[in-house]
């Protein structure tokens, strides 16, 4: 019986992935929903598996099928026209360093024996055998830094929640992933969602937590049904539970679906949600890892730096701290979009280029126009020109560019794209998402719309600049969180490296 496999990630479904995977079945192939190897040019990407390994069908179509699975031999495929070659060579992948997403798009999600026949649960089993001091050192010495945007080193954060005495301790995982432009959390969680899991687990012991929550966005129903089939499974084979693997420890881990606020990707706004409460910034101190779930140390990271953690303890700190640059280590998950050829996620050690990542990997623009820049970081990003797309990627170089590396993602414009509306796209989105409870932010963004359009509609241009940047300034000052205190990145930037977009002048009428 021909082995096939087709994506189940929702991009891959979003194309037809659904339809194609039945009508193998209907034909009679053994058909693994896997998750999407990352380069969404393809799909569906449907590999069927071979004695010299699992050959690539690119953008395969149900009237694809049949020639597929009546193909007799090797060379049938591989003359296919459609045909990738071995997806395990293919160049795009194998000059990648994948650690987080190692064992996406290569395992069954489904299945946690597909998981731990490759690797899974080594680091989980390692950090049982290891104090949770211990195993607090090891995330400190790899250098792991919060993935979700603020880059906060993770082990200091762990061992203040240790450290902090309290009969409970929680372990939140920040899975509202809504940036603009990104999708890893989305991707990893659909695609090995164990990974997740192992790493929270390994979280609750380092940190002494009993109980764990995934905050999950609503927009995401295939994550949600793939992590919650997972966790059904980790609890029916011991990995969650009142004794997890015979260790005495005691975690539970529960999914928690948000309504799609934008704001609750802070983490006091999350766990205000998580409590049932309206998502609101909380001032601050203290910090949740002192008090933070109902009041309890709870230890706050995103889906990226959770699942890193598998992999530290597994192989070691020092190993994962051997990649990457300066203060920046190990790798990251980049998220490739907006108006690019090769759409997808790229894992490499920090310090690659800007350049090389939207050249080389995204293939440059998808109309083929010259880029002219690339928003880097999420809407609350900086507008990046193509001049200075020789920017390593890692969090210092991006500050000093004025930048900022958030969440991995980067958004590719050409030429023809007008900055002053992107500027006052930004504002927009920080007055529509806007929690409501500091003042700079929700009177500021508004005012900020008004007064970009007066901009654009060419009324006394310079004195609005002026008054734009004094707003700005107030924005950043006096936020109380990064929703208000970053929406002048992108429209400084973007007044900064493109004045002329700006300087306008009223038509005649």
């Amino acid at each position: 019986m021909t082995k096939v496999f087709v994506p189940g990630d929702a991009a891959a479904v979003s194309v037809g992935a659904d339809e194609v995977a039945a009508a193998f079945e209907a034909a009679g192939a053994s058909v693994v929903r896997n998750g999407s190897r990352g380069m969404l040019w393809l799909e569906p990407l449907v590999e069927v598996e071979s004695d010299r390994g699992r050959i690539g069908f690119a953008n395969v179509e149900v009237a694809d099928v049949l020639d597929l699975v009546s193909s007799r031999s090797h060379s049938d495929l591989l003359n296919h026209p459609g045909c990738v070659g071995v997806v395990d060579e293919h160049p795009w992948l194998t000059s990648q360093r994948r650690v987080s997403f190692a064992r996406v798009g290569v395992v069954d999600p489904a299945s946690i024996a597909d998981y731990e026949a490759h690797g899974g649960w080594a680091g989980l089993r390692r950090a049982l055998s290891l104090s949770p001091a211990e195993v607090v050192q090891e995330v400190t010495d790899s250098g792991l830094r919060g993935r979700g945007g603020a880059g906060f080193p993770a082990g200091i954060k762990w061992k203040t929640v240790l450290e902090t005495a309290s009969e409970l301790k929680f372990v939140a995982c920040n899975f509202d992933e809504g940036d603009s432009g990104t999708f890893a959390d989305r991707m990893v969680v659909e695609g090995d969602p164990f990974t997740l899991i192992e790493g929270m687990t390994i979280a609750a012991h380092a940190v002494g937590a009993t109980e764990g929550y995934v905050y999950v966005r609503s927009e995401y129903p295939h994550a949600v049904a793939a992590l919650r089939r997972a966790i059904d499974a980790a609890y029916t084979h011991g990995y969650l539970g009142a004794d997890v693997l015979g260790s005495g420890h005691s975690f539970d881990l529960h999914v928690r679906v948000g309504a799609g606020a934008y704001i609750c990707g802070e983490e006091s706004s999350m766990l205000d949600s998580l409590e049932g409460k309206r998502g609101e910034v909380r001032a601050k101190p203290p910090i949740p890892a002192i008090s933070g779930l109902w009041g309890k140390p709870t230890a706050v990271n995103n889906v990226l730096t959770l699942c890193a953690v598998p992999m530290i303890l597994a192989d070691g700190g020092a190993a994962y701290a051997a990649l990457g640059t300066g203060r920046s280590r190990g790798t990251q998950v980049f998220q490739l979009a907006g108006n690019i050829k090769q759409g997808g996620i790229v894992e490499l050690p920090f310090g690659v280029s800007l350049r090389e990542l939207v050249d080389h990997y995204g293939g440059g623009t998808l109309t083929g126009r010259p880029a002219r820049a690339a928003q880097v970081g999420g809407p609350l990003g900086a507008y990046v020109p193509a001049s200075g797309f020789d920017v390593p990627m890692d969090y210092e170089a991006m500050a000093e560019a004025g930048a900022m590396l958030g969440h991995g993602g980067i958004v590719l414009f050409d030429e023809t794209v007008d900055m002053a509306r992107m500027a006052r796209f930004a504002m927009e989105f920080c007055s529509i998402e806007s929690c409501g409870k500091c003042t700079p932010c929700r009177v500021g963004s508004t005012r900020g719309v008004e007064t970009i359009d007066r901009i654009i509609a060419g009324q006394d241009v310079q004195a609005n600049l002026v008054l734009l940047d004094d707003l700005c300034d107030t924005m950043t000052k006096g936020s109380l969180c990064a929703m208000g205190g970053l929406t002048p990145m992108p429209v400084q930037s973007a007044i900064k490296h493109f004045p002329e977009d700006f300087e306008r002048e009223v038509a005649p009428g």
